[in-house]
C-alpha cells in the first residue's frame, strides 16, 4: 500500500471514530433533577404534534407522577454528552385477555437534530427490556395518523396497527362530571 493510501485510511478511521463517538447517546432513568429538562422536551413534542395548548404538566406534577408515594409512570431520558436528546415515558397496564400486565409507551420523542441515528430505536429497546423484566404480555402505544415517518418506523420494528380499535378519552373535567353523576341501577 502506498504511503498516501495509508494516510487516507488512517484519516478515514479517525473520522469514523470521531463521528461514532459524536453519535454516542446515554439513556438513563429520570431523576428529580431532570424534570425541568423533561418538561422542555414534552413541550417540544407538543409543538410538533400541534397540541401545545393541551400541555398542563408542571415540574411539580411530573415529580408527583414519577417520584410520589405511588408513582404512576416512569421515564427514560437520553443525552448526547450533557445535551438532552430525547425521552420515553411509560407506565404499566393490565390485559384481561393476556392475564398479566403490559407496558404502555405514552411518549417517544427525539429532538429533530438527533434523529436518524438510532436513538428512537434504542429508547424503544430499553422500554422493551423493562417490559420483558416485568413479564409484560404486551407493549402498546399510539401514533398520530399523519405522522408517516413514525408509523413506518414502528412498522419496521414489527408493530401492528390495530385499526379495529378507536381510542376514547375523557379529560379531567369530563372525568369529574362523570364521577359526580347520580348513576342509578341499570345504567
Amino acid at each position: 500500500m502506498a504511503q498516501g493510501d495509508s494516510n487516507k485510511e488512517n484519516h478515514c478511521r479517525e473520522l469514523y471514530s470521531d463521528l461514532n463517538s459524536y453519535m454516542q447517546f446515554s439513556i438513563q432513568k429520570i431523576t428529580p433533577a431532570d424534570l425541568s429538562g423533561l418538561l422542555e422536551l414534552i413541550r417540544e413534542l407538543a409543538r410538533f404534534e400541534q397540541l401545545e395548548h393541551e400541555v398542563e404538566a408542571t415540574v411539580d406534577s411530573l415529580k408527583d407522577s414519577f417520584f410520589g408515594s405511588t408513582p404512576s409512570a416512569g421515564a427514560l431520558l437520553a443525552r448526547r454528552g450533557q445535551q438532552l436528546a430525547g425521552y420515553a415515558i411509560y407506565f404499566f397496564t393490565f390485559s384481561s385477555f393476556v392475564g398479566r400486565s403490559g407496558i404502555w409507551l405514552e411518549d417517544l420523542y427525539v429532538r429533530p437534530q438527533m434523529r436518524q441515528q438510532g436513538l428512537g430505536r434504542a429508547l424503544i429497546e430499553a422500554l422493551a427490556q423493562i417490559g420483558a423484566q416485568n413479564n409484560c404480555g404486551r407493549f402498546e402505544w399510539t401514533a398520530l395518523n399523519w405522522n408517516k415517518n413514525a408509523l413506518e418506523f414502528y412498522e419496521k420494528l414489527g408493530a401492528k396497527a390495530l385499526n379495529d380499535w378507536i381510542l376514547l378519552r375523557l379529560n379531567a373535567e369530563g372525568l369529574k362530571r362523570l364521577a359526580n353523576q347520580d348513576n342509578s341501577p341499570g345504567d
